[in-house]
Formats: C-alpha cells, structure tokens, sequence
C-alpha cells in the first residue's frame, strides 16, 4: 500500500493539462490528491504554442506544464513520476499498481492517460528536433494558420488523410496529398481533393529527410526529393485506454471513452479527462475536462460522507 495511512481521497493518472487541471480544482477543495504520471505528456513535445488562450506571444509545452504543476503543488497535490500498469476496485477503494510494483489506494480517480500519435519512421532525435524546427507538425488545428501561404504535405492516402488535406486547404493553396506505403482514396475523396486543387502523388515515401527550414520527401522511383515548408502526418493516434478498460470502462471503436466521461462513467467514482475522452483533443480542452471531472469526483465524494443535501 502506499506509505499514506489512508487512502488518497483521489488520484489522478496523467499529467498533461487534463490531468493537472483536475489536480489544482481537487487542491483547491483541499482534498488530498496523488497524480501519478510516465512522463508521457504530449504537451511536453511541443516548442510553442499559440493556441493556448491567454499566450498570445505562444508558450513551449514544458513551460506550461512547468506553470501547472508549480500551480497545483502550491496548494498540496503530490506529484509522483511512476508508470501504471494496472487499476482494479478493491475493498472499496481503487488500486494502482505501478511498474515498480507500487501499490497505491484512492477513493476516487480521474484517467487523464492521453493519447499516441501515429509517427512517421525516424529516429527519435531527428524526428524531435524535426518538431523543434517547425518542419514537422501534427496538429492541423493547433497550428494550420502559421502555414499560411506555404508548401504542405499531408502523409496518409486514404480518408483520414484526405479530409486532414482539405482542412488545410484553408490556409494555403499549396497542399498536396501523399500515401506512405499504401493507397487507400475511394473515388468521392479524389473529387473533393480534385475540386480543392489538392494534388494527391501515387508514390509511396521511401525517405524523410528534415532540414533546418524545409522537410525533403524522396518517393519511389525518383532521385530528386519533393519540398515542403512543414510536414503533417495523418496517420492516426492510438487513445491510452487500457486503465479504463481494465476497471469495465466503455471504449468506442475509435478507442475512446463516452464524451460525457467527465461527468462521470458506469464505475462509480471514476471520470475521465483529456484526450482519451471522444471529442476534440485540445489543451483548452483538456482544461476543461479536468475541471469538470475533479468537480465531479469531489461532490461524488461529499455524497459518498454524507456532506450533501439529499435530493428533494
């Protein structure tokens, strides 16, 4: 068990802005909460944004999450660097297990756990600093509008890929379509592409090779390399939903849990927050969920010590 004598009133698993979000409102109810976290957060991948409101010169992803943690720790959340591996209920509290065999108790817990980006074949250093440059993006949404006017690649042939393109056609006129290693458009897709002006290349990609200021593409059967200002890989993601499914929590066949999973979900005293919840995996977003999951899992805990009116 965990070396408190009792167990936490709430943990939190994750530490993106979903996760710390729903630790500073559990601080701030003056609860005692645990976030247990790998390190993982796809917001310490990101050189700037300027999407977060209230950055309008933009903010690096570890700076932010620097700013929430210091925030949630000034009122008391205790933060700890540990991996999970399983969750179950036992005895009436919810069990954590961690990679190192740790065992840790809560009344309540929020799965702010996120998501993995599909990613194209580099080596990690490169593809990193690849972000670092601006040459490589994953975010259309994030951040389509600094490209305006620039030369666009989409990696990803088949549906997804395609409306990725025709979101970004927005910004620029210059977006072409390119599969990876296979091919997958229907004919409606080609029309809309076509209509667009979005020019779709046969080839598959053999090579990646990022630059300080540009990002060259060599396709099969071409010596010469096609180049982009900046890279967007729609390659899909894969939603870190193991926890949930492991205390019978519902996933979509996308890998989701239900977009009201902040409010709650079928195992009592569980919410979910952030991108592992269906909808739109933003960080103002992911703010949000947390709110409104910790606020749920504090009232839910009032109801459970008898600390609320009963309903008229």
């Amino acid at each position: 068990m965990d070396h408190t004598s009792e167990p936490w009133e709430c943990i939190v698993v994750g530490a993106g802005p979903a996760g710390l979000s729903a630790a500073l409102y559990l601080a701030r109810f003056r609860r005692r909460v645990l976030v247990l976290h790998d390190g993982m957060s796809r917001a310490m991948r990101i050189p700037l944004t300027r999407n977060a409101p209230g950055f309008p010169e933009g903010i690096a992803g570890p700076d932010l999450i620097g700013r929430m943690l210091e925030h949630c720790e000034r009122y008391g959340a205790q933060i700890r660097e540990a991996e999970v591996v399983e969750a179950r209920r036992h005895e009436g509290t919810f069990e954590l297990r961690t990679a190192d065999g740790t065992l840790h108790h809560g009344r309540a817990l929020v799965l702010a756990t996120g998501l993995h980006m599909g990613q194209i074949p580099l080596p990690h250093d490169e593809h990193e600093a690849a972000i670092a440059a601006g040459v490589l993006r994953y975010c259309p949404i994030c951040d389509g509008i600094e490209h305006t006017g620039t030369r666009i690649a989409v990696l990803g042939s088949d549906r997804h890929g395609a409306a990725e393109a025709l979101f970004l056609r927005q910004f620029s006129e210059q977006v072409v379509l390119l599969p990876c290693q296979y091919a997958g458009l229907d004919a409606d897709a080609h029309a809309q592409l076509t209509a667009a002006g979005i020019r779709v290349l046969a080839a598959p990609v053999v090579r990646y090779a990022p630059q300080a200021d540009r990002f060259d593409l060599y396709l099969e059967g071409r010596d010469e390399p096609h180049a982009f200002d900046v890279v967007y890989p729609a390659l899909g993601s894969q939603h870190r939903n193991e926890l949930a499914q492991m205390l019978g929590i519902a996933i979509d066949a996308h890998g989701c849990t239900d977009v009201a999973s902040p409010l709650g979900t079928e195992v009592p005293g569980v919410y979910c927050a952030g991108d592992i919840v269906d909808g739109l995996d933003q960080i103002s977003v992911a703010m949000g969920h947390g709110a409104v999951a910790a606020t749920r899992a504090h009232n839910w805990l009032r109801a459970e010590d008898g600390h609320v009116l009963p309903a008229r």
